[in-house]
């Protein structure tokens, strides 16, 4: 039922709005607060860290509930984080009231995709998936760009602002639109928690891991790095921030089709960017129409990413959806940490213009990952028939 779906992606773009808003408005935090812009990233790494540490804890623990209460529990806590964000508190409150809605954030996004594909057939998971996950590249062409224009015209708290009216707004929607959804039958945590001895799935995951890590080390200082690499103003970044999210909702349209038809061929078609892109944002210059090139393909090949990485680990254990995605959310969100932590630490000894090259690094890594899965199916299923 895609009306679902798509209460999921406006409940996924109030997430997203917040959770990766403030990358536009870094650079403002970090001389507001009189810190490093390493320091400011922390609004980020923090928040993907306590996604890291306690997604599939929190995602386990609320496996019997009813999956209405769940996403409007999730959302009112975003909801909240905007309103105390919107009046500047002190740096420690700031990162405080950040981090909170982080701990629901894996199960609102498990949760939404299970309702997806609640009353849906087993060839359009996919898609619907696909539309839930399109809440990441709508908030990057729409809310994020927007509130990081509002910003440069006015100031940061401006952001925070909007971040809070997208949080009502789908808020509102899933009280008013989704029915009570108790779940019927709850999983004991044996049968979940055993998909974490199978070697396919550990390597599906170190896959994530690496490609989110690979992403993040730039992309998490996306206006730090089109400012000082790149020599764009503030108006200039949302405009670019505006084009990336455009190509991107583009972008996860075809790849929710592609999955389709092959998962493995349409995750390393994505990933093949963190490869690609260092090497296109190096020869591009200072030069704007090569530069906004990049950024297209640098948004359609990005966009993905959380899409692609959570329908590779789910297809390594089809039987373990919702536990499967709050740990594909969870090490997703530690390659966030880790990147941005990365970047920061590149910024600080080198130049944000080499952040790219982390993102090579760790490409490989993340392919290197999808080989030795390939090699680990391919050899249980040379010894099923033997132990049959």
């Amino acid at each position: 039922m895609k009306k679902f779906a798509y209460i999921g992606c406006l409940g996924f773009i109030a997430v997203i709005t917040t959770e990766f808003g403030v990358i536009g408005i870094l650079p403002q935090l970090a001389e507001h607060y009189q810190i490093s812009i390493d320091k400011a990233g922390y609004l980020l790494s923090a928040f993907a860290l306590i996604i890291a540490m306690t997604g599939p804890f929190m995602t386990l623990l609320t496996s019997g509930f009813d999956r209405k209460k769940l996403m409007l529990a999730a959302i009112a806590i975003f909801l909240v984080t905007g309103v105390v964000s919107s009046f500047s508190p002190p740096f420690w409150l700031l990162m405080l009231v950040r981090v909170l809605p982080a701990f629901l954030q894996p199960v609102y996004i498990a949760t939404a995709l299970s309702v997806a594909i609640s009353k849906a057939d087993k060839k359009h998971e996919n898609q619907l998936m696909g539309i839930v996950f399109s809440g990441v590249a709508i908030a990057m062409v729409t809310t994020v760009p927007f509130a990081t224009w509002v910003a440069s015209m006015y100031t940061f708290e401006y952001s925070f602002i909007i971040q809070t009216i997208v949080s009502i707004i789908a808020l509102a929607a899933i009280y008013l639109s989704l029915p009570s959804m108790p779940v019927k039958e709850k999983k004991s945590y044996g049968s979940q928690l055993k998909i974490l001895t199978q070697p396919v799935f550990i390597t599906s995951t170190a896959m994530n891991f690496f490609m989110i890590t690979a992403w993040f080390s730039t992309y998490s200082y996306f206006a730090d790095y089109l400012n000082k690499a790149k020599g764009m103003d503030g108006t200039m970044i949302s405009y670019m921030l505006f084009l990336f999210g455009i190509v991107g909702v583009f972008a996860n349209w075809i790849a929710g089709k592609m999955l389709s038809k092959s998962i493995p061929k349409t995750t390393a078609f994505f990933l093949s960017g963190t490869l690609i892109m260092p090497v296109l944002l190096y020869v591009s210059g200072d030069h704007l129409i090569s530069n906004m090139i990049c950024i297209v393909i640098w948004g359609f090949m990005y966009s993905p990413s959380f899409l692609n990485a959570s329908t590779y680990m789910i297809s390594s254990v089809p039987g373990s959806m919702e536990f499967a995605n709050s740990l594909a959310t969870s090490f997703g969100n530690l390659g966030v940490t880790l990147g941005t932590t990365l970047g920061g630490w590149m910024i600080v000894s080198k130049g944000v213009a080499y952040n790219p090259w982390i993102g090579f690094v760790f490409g490989l890594l993340a392919f290197l990952m999808m080989i030795v899965r390939t090699v680990l199916e391919r050899r249980e299923k040379i010894m099923l028939p033997c132990q049959q």
